[in-house]
């Protein structure tokens, strides 16, 4: 299997980092976290300009029709430069909830459109999170409701919902907990076919997460690597003491070690492989493990006042903490790939019979 990205997937990746690094540096951020919605209009425009908003909205519909392999991509830069926006929310995830929908549904062809063009913010309520990442801004609200037959789909206005704000830890996060009354009129899917879309759903966002991690990650690495050349002591930068260089290299192992388990678990995404939810798990537990020693890491270089609000380095790390435990914490993760491997008929005979 070949996991190099083509010219056009790395020209991509390079085009939206430029754009970033000018619209989205860290003093930037600060200012936008102050704002009572905790979000730039400005900056969503920005980004729509440049077609990000349309990545994954299919051509007939005004997007650019790109799958889950080129956001592996893109949603580490957003996890690199820690955008205060739940852009993937709208753009990837919601995009890819409604474009499983039928040909000429309602809904689909309502929304498609206005997503591409960057005209409105889709919140997604699925169970596994229990607060609901900017459901305070959203024009509709994608809310699954649980029946015995599964869970079912529902598109919800917002005038239609309650939404009580809940404190991040994260101050780019703006998180709500959603009450509502699921009915006829506001059902799209449900049964199987619903439970359907919302198992797509949160495999897609369990990897949107892991992407961003890794993101965050290397965020962190670099913030490391240029304090320890700054930072002297004994007359010395501290980045030449081993002690130093030998946790920097533990992270960039981490990190190097992270991606290929990322994109073995999108490519099969995109491409509709069986055993799908053990590679989505395997590649978010160790993204988050490459972003959580970044960041205990990263402390143990810049000491104590990497916490303080002056250093960008607590910017990246609360995200890092707050996304870990996003569309599936590590023990729902850990309990569901060690339940895979365990039920996988191609463990060897001796390790079956001791199961």
């Amino acid at each position: 299997m070949d996991f190099t990205f083509s010219k056009d997937e790395l020209l991509f990746r390079d085009a939206v980092s430029r754009f970033l690094m000018t619209e989205a540096a860290p003093e930037m951020l600060r200012e936008i976290w102050e704002t009572d919605s905790g979000r730039s209009p400005e900056m969503r425009s920005k980004i729509a300009a440049q077609g990000l908003t349309a990545l994954s909205v299919p051509e007939a519909d005004g997007g650019m029709g790109m799958g889950d392999v080129a956001w592996a991509l893109m949603t580490q830069e957003l996890g690199y430069f820690a955008i205060p926006d739940s852009l993937a929310d709208t753009a990837y995830l919601a995009a890819g909830l409604l474009c499983a929908l039928p040909q000429g549904h309602a809904l689909r062809d309502n929304w498609l459109p206005r997503i591409a063009d960057g005209t409105c913010r889709i919140a997604l309520g699925h169970p596994i999170n229990p607060l609901v990442a900017d459901a305070h801004l959203a024009d509709v609200l994608l809310l699954a409701h649980p029946t015995p037959q599964g869970l079912d789909l529902h598109a919800v206005a917002r005038d239609a919902v309650t939404v009580t704000q809940h404190r991040s830890i994260d101050a780019s996060r703006r998180l709500g907990a959603v009450q509502w009354t699921p009915g006829p009129a506001t059902l799209i899917a449900a049964g199987a076919s619903g439970q359907a879309l919302w198992d797509a759903s949160q495999e897609r966002g369990a990897l949107c997460v892991a992407g961003q991690l890794i993101g965050l990650a290397q965020r962190m690495l670099n913030v490391s690597v240029d304090y320890a050349a700054q930072r002297t002591q004994f007359g010395k930068p501290i980045g030449s003491f081993q002690a130093v260089k030998h946790h920097l290299a533990d992270v960039v192992t981490k990190i190097e070690f992270a991606k290929p388990v990322l994109y073995r678990a999108v490519y099969a995404l995109e491409h509709g492989e069986p055993g799908l939810a053990a590679l989505v798990s395997h590649a978010k537990l160790v993204c988050g493990e490459a972003a959580l020693l970044a960041a205990r890491k990263g402390i143990q270089v810049h000491g104590a006042m990497g916490y303080t609000w002056e250093v960008d380095l607590q910017m990246f790390m609360k995200r890092a903490w707050a996304l870990d435990s996003a569309w599936g914490d590590r023990a729902y993760h850990q309990a569901r790939l060690c339940s895979a491997l365990l039920e996988s008929p191609a463990r060897p005979a001796a390790f079956a019979q001791a199961a």
